[in-house]
């Protein structure tokens, strides 16, 4: 529960609660560093940290469902493997290599996809994050769907924006239909 937990906040609260972790004034996260005798970090000012900082509150969120899928995983492999292996004399790194991770291979293949197609997809975190858009320090944490709305909704490009979502569109089909055809190729004898 306790890894879980976090995907089941909304993305503003979690947005909001990072933002508060980050801040350069009172974040907890610089008042860690600098009573380690660190100096602080502009976690949300700084560009060359701007992007590590979407990324660190993106994968705290999101960790939790991957830990679910793989936790299933490992449930549906059956016992008699392991048994077997350890009766053939078979250690813990042999049965690691030889049989859990093979058999984890689809599972790594699913959480890989959702990964991509969730960061492709991120907009809140960093909207929220930076003060309702902005793409963070010097634009250096702008995601793609930030652009399409500042192009569409701020710059009035209304048909460029719409150009720009289509191709954003064929992009991630093509990567579910790429993840669809190596699944099948694996699970053919």
């Amino acid at each position: 529960f306790v890894y879980f937990a976090p995907f089941l906040l909304p993305v503003a609260t979690v947005a909001l609660i990072w933002k508060w972790l980050f801040s350069g004034d009172y974040g907890l996260y610089n008042a860690i560093l600098t009573g380690l005798g660190l100096p602080a970090v502009g976690w949300l000012t700084e560009p060359d940290v701007g992007l590590w900082s979407v990324v660190i509150l993106t994968v705290w969120w999101t960790v939790g469902f991957n830990f679910l899928l793989y936790l299933a995983a490992l449930q549906a492999i059956p016992a008699q493997l392991y048994e077997a292996a350890e009766i053939d004399g078979a250690g813990g790194w042999r049965r690691l290599f030889s049989i859990t991770l093979p058999m984890l291979n689809r599972t790594t293949g699913l959480v890989v996809v959702l990964q991509i197609l969730a960061s492709l997809k991120l907009f809140d975190q960093a909207y929220i994050l930076f003060n309702n858009g902005g793409g963070g320090p010097g634009g250096s944490a702008t995601p793609i769907l930030q652009y399409v709305y500042d192009t569409g909704f701020v710059d009035y490009r209304l048909g460029y924006a719409s150009a720009i979502s289509y191709m954003f569109f064929v992009l991630i089909i093509l990567i579910a239909l790429l993840h669809a055809r190596l699944s099948n190729r694996r699970s053919e004898p």
